[in-house]
């Protein structure tokens, strides 16, 4: 049987180069097309306005309503963290509420104590008690954890009514006004003014955070903890603040509410309550800071409106019909605009144009290894899956500057060795030893860390993350801010920097002219070179690819090879699994082979092209 008909040298791959025709240039940056900046803002301060203006042109019951709508818009809010960004339901929102709730109404009655201590109070128990149910809810997946959230936000809305110092089903009655100085904000338009100035101030909290390093690193966990683990980004820690986070805005309602009614009972807070501050979130956008007011407006103004036209569109009929009523026209709802009514309408909207990001000074860079030196060693490894050994004893070195290629038939074994060099799988024998550290046992997050930058054979981008955002997320490593810093925008330097790099990075990889579309518009091939590009963003010392060439078109493979071997030429280690012989042959330095979990050749790849252990992994058998 005849060997391999591929090129191999680099000569023959530069010829090819040379007779791939050039890319015309680039169109005109998308980001240049849109309305100014200044027309959304100016959309804001005159709803602002509108908003300020509300108390002084509507009747009291209207106000009244107002405040209530902002009351359940600042739980919306935690909602759509949670849910939209998070990807955890939760129906155990309303326990949280009545926690505060009842905290201020006791401290403050009970006590004598200022409505601010009972602030103090109901944050600081609040957000104790979601640390402590956080920390044994968020271990669940899927619809356990909804269904744990439900479980214990039932048996809080239970204590209330049987804790004798809470006054029992009767509640807590006569809690003081808040008040700021000498002035009183016991009326209705006092309190106005107050709870909108809240949620005014936490939307802006959440937004600047949403644009924040830890703010991405909520959004990518969606994506799943593989992912998130594979950029450095400590998965549960992340979900345990935003439960924090929305248990604390869920306080801060708690408290307005408590203060605003002056009253407080069990009823509010069990599981009914809970699932209608979910259904606010959902029909309001849970993936939209603004769909949080705009669903608390729409399922209050509609109780409101059931409960006022229910009896007289069906008269005579049971009161507990109307929440039939309204549930029909939940449903009714989801079957027109499943992803909310703010996304639904911004699809009408003009796109805003927003700026390229600035030249900026670069991040600070890590030291590579001295080129030649050994960067990886991999000793005696082997992964088993009950009675199936997938990976046999596998030895092999990889130095510093080079790029090695990990090839085999399917089945091989390659897949897996590739998740035990990056972490995602343990090794059950052998070790695994990164820039002269042992990482067999390392968490994943620990050794991307270290210097170990991924790809994935089945990619895993935020496909509604623009190309920007989604680089960005692999410099997380490499920057500081943390929630506190992202909320207020305290390190503006260190985010231009990302920025500026991440954007350098894009047009490396031949994406720079439209680095604000969404990553899942793109064609599979740019998909592949933008998770590269994110991969570069961590700055690595090794950079592993998952069969990085799958896909791409035969001009994109020949843009693909130039920039491994410009990147090797900065001394950048790169390790690959890849089906496609020519690729591999014309441009890496080394070629392990795996067949059945086992080694069975290495070395350059001309020898590996004539070698007949190989040819026989391959093609059953040599002539």
């Amino acid at each position: 049987m005849s060997s391999f008909s591929i090129p191999t040298t680099r000569e023959e791959v530069a010829s090819n180069v040379a007779s791939v025709p050039q890319s015309p240039a680039p169109s005109p940056p998308r980001e240049s097309i849109g309305v100014s900046p200044l027309v959304p803002r100016l959309g804001v301060a005159a709803a602002v306005a509108l908003l300020a203006l509300a108390p002084l042109v509507l009747q009291s019951f209207t106000v009244t309503l107002l405040n209530y709508i902002g009351v359940y818009a600042l739980v919306a809010l935690g909602l759509v963290l949670l849910t939209g960004i998070g990807g955890m339901v939760s129906f155990g929102q309303a326990a949280f509420v009545g926690v505060a709730a009842y905290a201020t109404a006791w401290l403050t009655t009970r006590h004598a104590a200022s409505p601010w201590l009972g602030l103090a109070f109901a944050l600081a128990l609040t957000g104790l008690l979601a640390l402590m149910l956080g920390a044994l809810t968020l271990r669940l997946k899927g619809h356990f954890l909804s269904l744990g959230t439900l479980a214990w936000g039932l048996s809080i809305s239970f204590l209330f009514g049987t804790v004798d110092g809470l006054g029992n089903f009767n509640g807590i009655s006569q809690i003081p006004p808040i008040s700021l100085g000498p002035v009183s904000l016991a009326g209705t338009v006092p309190m106005f003014y107050l709870i909108w100035a809240v949620v005014g101030f936490c939307l802006l909290l959440s937004a600047n955070l949403l644009g924040s390093r830890m703010g991405r690193a909520m959004r990518v966990l969606r994506g799943g903890n593989i992912l998130a683990e594979s950029l450095g980004i400590d998965a549960f820690r992340i979900r345990l603040a935003l439960f924090v986070i929305a248990a604390l805005l869920a306080a801060l309602s708690g408290w307005l509410e408590a203060h605003l009614s002056r009253y407080v009972s069990p009823t509010p807070y069990g599981a009914g309550p809970g699932i209608e501050y979910l259904m606010m979130a959902i029909i309001g956008g849970a993936g939209s800071l603004f769909g949080a007011v705009v669903g608390a407006a729409v399922i209050a103004l509609l109780k409101n409106a059931v409960q006022d036209w229910f009896p007289v569109l069906f008269p005579g009929a049971p009161g507990q019909l109307q929440v039939v009523a309204f549930a029909t026209l939940f449903i009714l709802f989801l079957q027109r605009s499943r992803d909310g009514l703010v996304p639904a309408f911004a699809r009408f909207l003009p796109a805003v144009r927003r700026e390229i990001p600035p030249p900026a000074a670069a991040l600070e860079r890590r030291v590579q290894p001295a080129r030649g030196s050994v960067l990886l060693s991999v000793d005696g490894v082997q992964r088993r899956f009950g009675g199936l050994v997938a990976v046999k004893d596998v030895s092999f070195d990889v130095r510093a500057g080079e790029i090695v290629a990990l090839i085999g038939p399917n089945g091989a074994g390659k897949s897996t060795m590739f998740n035990l060099l990056t972490g995602a799988l343990k090794a059950n024998k052998g070790r695994v030893v990164f820039a002269g550290e042992e990482i067999s046992s390392r968490p994943q997050r620990a050794i991307a860390r270290a210097g170990i930058a991924r790809t994935f054979q089945h990619l895993k981008l935020r496909p509604h993350m623009t190309l920007l955002d989604n680089v960005l997320l692999g410099a997380h490593p490499r920057l500081q801010a943390g929630l506190v810093a992202g909320a207020l925008t305290l390190r503006r330097g260190e985010e231009a920097r990302a920025r500026a790099e991440a954007m350098r990075l894009l047009e490396r990889v031949g994406l720079g002219d439209r680095p604000f579309e969404r990553a899942g518009n793109l064609p599979l091939g740019n998909q592949r070179v933008l998770e590269i590009a994110r991969a570069l963003a961590a700055d690595p010392a090794l950079l592993v690819l998952d069969e990085p060439a799958a896909g791409l078109r035969r001009q994109e493979k020949l843009a693909l090879a130039a920039l491994l071997r410009s990147l090797r030429a900065e001394n950048l280690t790169v390790v690959l699994v890849e089906h496609d012989m020519e690729f591999v042959m014309g441009l890496c330095d080394r070629i392990v082979v795996m067949d059945f979990g086992s080694k069975i050749a290495e070395g350059l790849p001309a020898a590996i092209r004539n070698d007949a252990r190989v040819q026989e992994a391959y093609l059953g058998g040599v002539a």
